[in-house]
């Protein structure tokens, strides 16, 4: 099996060939009941799961608080927010899961990333998206129909930020005649960019562009069958392989020896079934798995400390190998 590319120390340390690693999705607390979270002791319960040794934290671009969408992610702005999280954290990655491209200029999104990523010492994953909530393009005056070629030539500007005075020619951006630069650039070589779900590109457009896929939980045996195909695809483009993750959201039973029983994208489940699930996950080739505690109703800090003395130890076995 070809190993991943190397990239930054986020990414590296997230991302290991044939091995699963465990973060988590902010805001780390129960808002079952509505759609928006208290974030009070968001900040300790950042620091405690970095303590614990889950390897990322993943937060959201939700411009708009749309009540159909049913989540409003953690209310702040991403990347004011992992700005925030960067000084306050040593060694975890610093995830965005998903930035919708065509509802931002790529200039503010690649000098954003590059700032986070400068000042995490090169912590930053980027999963990037077209998005999926039409009532967000018309607030901005954007059409929601031109979401596939923005998201193309919004990746496309990103890439070339990280040049020194850049060229690119776009439709919906602007133009980059090489006579100005965008500073910062990152840490390593490039930001890492992850394509979520499909964002109304080709799985090819995915394999040969991205640095990683990001797709929704499935049943084992399809999302096997999906991982084979997009690792033939990355291995007709490139020398190196990329990494596969999912989000799942976990309600964690008392009982350790709950079996599973299905939610919305994830399970109501004991500590020894969540550790096989993600031991069956890493056999198909999932690198890495985002829990998402949203709908947990046991208290939130036990929860976090049982998944690391029962979880973690299963899956944090490379250490060794921190960039």
């Amino acid at each position: 099996m070809k190993k991943f590319e190397q990239i930054n120390k986020g990414y590296n340390s997230v991302f290991k060939t044939n091995r699963l690693s465990v973060g988590i999705v902010v805001p780390i607390e129960r808002y079952a009941m509505g759609p928006v979270p208290t974030m009070q002791d968001h900040l300790q319960r950042v620091q405690l799961v970095e303590k614990l040794g889950f390897k990322a934290l993943w937060i959201r671009d939700v411009p708009f608080h749309v009540p159909s969408f049913g989540d409003a992610g953690q209310i702040f702005d991403p990347f004011t927010y992992l700005g925030y999280l960067a000084g306050q954290t040593k060694e975890i990655a610093l995830g965005v899961a998903s930035i919708a491209l065509p509802l931002h200029h790529p200039v503010h999104v690649a000098k954003s990333a590059a700032t986070i990523d400068q000042l995490s010492n090169g912590r930053l994953i980027l999963g990037v998206a077209s998005g999926d909530r039409p009532d967000e393009y018309p607030a901005m005056g954007i059409d929601f129909e031109s979401r596939e070629a923005r998201f193309r030539e919004s990746f496309k500007y990103i890439r070339k930020a990280q040049e020194s005075f850049p060229r690119v020619e776009t439709k919906h951006y602007g133009n980059l005649n090489g006579h100005i630069d965008i500073l910062p650039k990152v840490t390593g070589h490039k930001i890492p960019l992850l394509m979520t779900g499909s964002s109304r590109q080709s799985l090819e457009w995915n394999a040969k562009n991205a640095d990683g896929w990001m797709n929704y939980p499935r049943d084992l045996y399809t999302q096997k069958q999906t991982i084979r195909q997009w690792r033939k695809l990355v291995k007709e483009y490139h020398e190196f392989d990329k990494p596969f993750m999912q989000p799942l959201y976990v309600v964690l039973e008392k009982d350790d020896d709950f079996k599973p029983q299905p939610i919305q994208l994830g399970f109501r489940i004991g500590a020894r079934y969540l550790k096989e699930y993600l031991q069956k996950a890493e056999e198909i080739g999932v690198n890495h798995v985002a829990l998402n505690l949203r709908f947990n109703s046991r208290d939130m800090q036990k929860t976090l400390e049982e998944i690391s003395e029962k979880v973690l130890p299963h899956f944090n076995h490379l250490k060794e190998e921190l960039v």
